[in-house]
C-alpha cells in the first residue's frame, strides 16, 4: 500500500495523517469545508482542530470527496455524517473506519454501515486509546485493528504499525467498534464525577461498573468479553474518563458545573460522540433486554429530566445485588 486517502480533517483525521505519513508515498486528507481545506493546504497546519502540527511534504489537502488512486481508505468522519460521505464514492480498496459511534435511527455500527453503503468491499476498523494530540506528537500508544478477515487484519497491522503507534489484531469487529463506542458515554459520567469534586474511589467504582455495562451490551450483541477488557474497551474507558483532553469528560465536566448543554456544544470545535450515542446505546440495550444503568442517568442528565447530583444519587441508592 502506497497511497492512502483519508475522509475527514478533524483532529483525528489530521492526526492519523501525519502519523501514517512515514507509512505512505502520498495521503490524501478529505476535510468537508472548502474554506478550512485552503487554510489547511496554505498553511500547512490544521489550526482550526489541531494547532501546533505542521503537515508534511506528502499529505495533500481537498474538499473533493474522491478516493480515486487510493490503496487504502481510512474514515474518521463524525458517526452522524458516515452514511452521506461513504454512499458518495463508489470503493474497491479496503476501508478501515476509525469512527467511535453508531448510525443514529439505524443503530449501525460503522463497519455494519460500510457494508450497506459499499457492499463487497473488505472493511476493519481502528479503535483504542488514543487521543490525536499524543499520535501527531509520535507518544507512544497501541490500539486494535479488527476485521473479520483474519488476514486483513495482519495486512493492516503491518501497513499502519510504526515506532510510536503499535497495532493488535482482532476478529471481534462488533466488541471493538461498541467498546469504542459506549466509552463515550461513561466518559460523560466521568466528567461529572470530576466537576462535582467526588474523588478518586467515585471514579475508580464509575470506571469499572462501566466497564461492565459496556461487556454486557456488547456481549448481547454478539462481542467477546475479553475485547472489552482490553484496549478498545478498558484501555480506552480509562483514558476517556481520565484524560484531560476527553470531549466526552469535559462535557459531563461543564453539565456538573452548571452550564446548559446547548452552551457546552456550542463552545465546542469537535464532535462529542457521547452525547448522540447516549440515546442510541439505551435503544440497542432494549433491543437486547440489557439493563444500562449509568446510560439511562447519562441520557437523563442530557435531557434535562435530572440534575448531575441527581444522576449520581440513583446510581448510588438503586437496589443493593452482587456484583
Amino acid at each position: 500500500m502506497t497511497s492512502l486517502t483519508i475522509l475527514g480533517g478533524g483532529s483525528w483525521g489530521t492526526a492519523l495523517a501525519i502519523a501514517l505519513a512515514p507509512r505512505f508515498g502520498a495521503i490524501r486528507l478529505w476535510v468537508h469545508e472548502p474554506e478550512l481545506a485552503q487554510q489547511i493546504h496554505k498553511s500547512r497546519i490544521n489550526g482550526a482542530f489541531l494547532p501546533g502540527f505542521r503537515l508534511p511534504a506528502n499529505i495533500t489537502v481537498t474538499s473533493d470527496l474522491t478516493a480515486e488512486g487510493a490503496d487504502l481508505v481510512v474514515g474518521v468522519m463524525p458517526s452522524q455524517f458516515a452514511r452521506a460521505v461513504y454512499s458518495q464514492l463508489t470503493l474497491q480498496v479496503p476501508v478501515v473506519s476509525a469512527t467511535k459511534g453508531l448510525e443514529r435511527g439505524s443503530l449501525l455500527r460503522m463497519s455494519q454501515l460500510i457494508g450497506e453503503t459499499q457492499p463487497g468491499v473488505p472493511v476493519a476498523v481502528l479503535s483504542g486509546p488514543t487521543f490525536a494530540r499524543e499520535i501527531a506528537a509520535g507518544l507512544p500508544a497501541a490500539a486494535v485493528i479488527a476485521s473479520s478477515d483474519a488476514d486483513l487484519a495482519v495486512t493492516l497491522q503491518q501497513a499502519l504499525t510504526g515506532p510510536s503507534l503499535r497495532l493488535y489484531t482482532n476478529e471481534d469487529v462488533a466488541g471493538v467498534e461498541l467498546g469504542g463506542a459506549l466509552k463515550n458515554v461513561i466518559a460523560i459520567a466521568g466528567g461529572v464525577v470530576q466537576g462535582l469534586g467526588l474523588g478518586h474511589n467515585a471514579l475508580a467504582a464509575l470506571i469499572t461498573r462501566g466497564l461492565a455495562e459496556m461487556t454486557r451490551l456488547a456481549v448481547a450483541a454478539g462481542g467477546d468479553p475479553r475485547t472489552l477488557a482490553g484496549l478498545a474497551g478498558l484501555g480506552d474507558l480509562v483514558l476517556t474518563c481520565t484524560g484531560e483532553l476527553s470531549r466526552n469528560r469535559r462535557v459531563g465536566a461543564e453539565l456538573a458545573r452548571g452550564r446548559s448543554l446547548t452552551e457546552i456544544l456550542g463552545s465546542m470545535q469537535m464532535v462529542a460522540e457521547g452525547v448522540e450515542t447516549t440515546g442510541s446505546a439505551l435503544e440497542l440495550a432494549r433491543r437486547y433486554g440489557v439493563e444500562l444503568p449509568i446510560t439511562q442517568q447519562m441520557d437523563d442528565m442530557l435531557h434535562g429530566r435530572r440534575s448531575p447530583a441527581e444522576a449520581i444519587r440513583e446510581l448510588m441508592e438503586r437496589r443493593p445485588k452482587g456484583e
